[in-house]
C-alpha cells in the first residue's frame, strides 16, 4: 500500500500498482465461472448453495460493496428493479443511513433469475446469510480454477478491482467514491460546478451504458455543455468536464435540435483512439486541432504497425491514442514523459441519454 503523499486515484485503489487487479476481461472470465461452477452442480441443494455464492459475486462485481455489505443484503427488499437502484446499509455511519448505487438493468434481471432459481420466501431477511470466511474460500477456488493467484480473486480485491474499472472508463473519481461509499474529497474547484446528483447520475449513466454499449471508442468524457453557438448549418459546442478540462466539438444544427442540447446539460463525448494525435513538446503546439490537452505517458504498448499509447490527462481521466509504430518520438519516449494530446471539434461524438 502507497503511504505519503497520494491523490485521489490512489486513495480510492490503495493498491501498489494496478496490475495487482484483475483486469474487464479476467473479471468477466471469472464471472463466467461462477456461472460454469453453479451449473456444475449435480444436487439441488447444493445449486442453491452456490446460487447465493453467485449472487454474492456479481453484487460485489457490479455494486463494487464490501462483503459485509452483501451479506446484510436483502435483494427482495433492498433492490428497486423500476429505478435500478441497490441499498446498502451505511453501518460506519451506525445511524442506520443506506448508501443508494445505481445498477443496470442487465443486473437487475441476473438478480430476478437467480431469487426465481432460489424460491425463498420473501419474508426471509437472510437470504445471503453465508459464512464470510466460507464465501472467501469460494471465491479463491474459482480464481485458482481460472490461474489467477487466489488473493486476487478474494471479495475486497474484486471490489478493488471493479473500481479500477470504472477509473480507466474515465468515470470520474467523485462518483467512484460514491458507488464506494467513501468520503468524497476536498473537491477541487472545477468539481464544484457539479452537483452531488449530477455526479450520481454519471455513475448511473456509465452503469447503463456499460451493460449495452454498441460503440467500439475508447475515450469518453462526462462533461456539461457550456456554450452553444449555432451557425448557419453547424454548431460549435464547448463542454466542460468534471475534472476541469474544456472540449470543443462541431455538431451540425439538425443533431443540435435532435439531441435537445442546452446549456448546463449532462453529456457524454467520445474520441475515437485513431482520431487521437500525440505531439512531443515542452510547450503548447501551435497546431489547428481545436482541442489541445497537456498529458503525461503512463503506459506504451509497442506493436509492429501501430503502437497502443495510454495517456493520463487527470488523476481520473486517461486518453487511448493509436499511433504509427514508425514516429521518430516514440523511440525515446517513456513513462511520465509530458505529452500534448490533440484531436479536431469533428472527431468528438456527443451522446445523451
Amino acid at each position: 500500500m502507497k503511504r505519503g503523499n497520494t491523490n485521489g486515484r490512489e486513495a480510492v485503489l490503495e493498491l501498489d500498482q494496478e496490475s495487482d487487479c484483475l483486469d474487464s476481461f479476467q473479471l468477466n472470465r471469472l464471472e463466467d465461472a461462477f456461472r460454469a461452477w453453479v451449473a456444475g452442480a449435480a444436487r439441488q441443494d447444493v445449486k442453491q448453495s452456490r446460487r447465493r455464492i453467485l449472487l454474492i459475486f456479481l453484487m460485489i462485481r457490479y455494486t463494487a460493496a464490501k462483503l459485509n455489505e452483501v451479506l446484510a443484503f436483502n435483494p427482495y427488499t433492498d433492490i428497486d428493479r423500476r429505478r435500478h437502484v441497490v441499498w446498502y446499509q451505511e453501518r460506519s455511519k451506525g445511524d442506520g443511513s443506506l448508501r443508494e448505487v445505481h445498477v443496470s438493468q442487465a443486473l437487475c434481471d441476473h438478480v430476478q433469475e437467480i431469487l426465481e432459481a432460489l424460491s425463498s420466501d420473501p419474508a426471509e431477511k437472510r437470504v445471503l446469510n453465508v459464512d464470510p470466511g466460507f464465501v472467501r474460500r469460494k471465491f479463491y477456488e474459482r480464481a485458482t480454477e481460472c490461474g489467477y493467484p487466489k488473493q486476487i480473486g478474494g471479495p475486497e480485491m474484486i471490489r478493488k478491482a471493479r473500481a479500477v474499472e470504472m477509473l480507466k472508463n474515465n468515470v470520474p473519481l467523485p462518483a467512484v467514491q460514491m458507488i464506494l461509499g467513501q468520503s468524497t474529497p476536498n473537491l477541487a474547484s472545477s468539481y464544484v460546478a457539479f452537483s452531488t446528483r449530477e455526479i450520481q447520475l454519471i455513475g448511473r449513466r456509465f452503469m447503463e451504458r456499460e451493460s449495452s454499449r454498441k460503440t467500439s471508442a475508447r475515450n469518453m468524457f462526462h462533461a456539461k455543455v457550456t456554450k452553444i453557438e449555432e451557425g448557419d448549418i453547424q454548431s460549435c459546442i464547448s463542454l466542460a468536464t468534471i475534472d476541469g478540462h474544456v472540449i470543443h466539438t462541431v455538431i451540425t444544427n439538425n443533431s443540435l435540435h435532435r439531441l435537445g442540447l442546452q446549456q448546463q446539460m449532462l453529456v457524454a463525448a467520445e474520441i475515437k483512439a485513431p482520431l487521437v494525435l500525440l505531439q512531443s513538446a515542452e510547450h503548447r503546439p501551435v497546431s489547428s486541432a481545436d482541442n489541445i490537452l497537456p498529458g503525461k505517458i503512463r503506459r506504451i504498448n509497442k506493436g509492429g504497425i501501430n503502437t497502443e499509447c495510454i495517456v493520463t490527462i487527470s488523476e481520473t481521466t486517461e486518453i487511448c491514442v493509436l499511433v504509427a509504430t514508425s514516429a521518430d518520438w516514440l523511440k525515446t519516449a517513456g513513462q511520465d514523459e509530458k505529452i500534448w494530446v490533440m484531436f479536431s471539434a469533428y472527431s468528438v461524438v456527443i451522446h445523451v441519454d
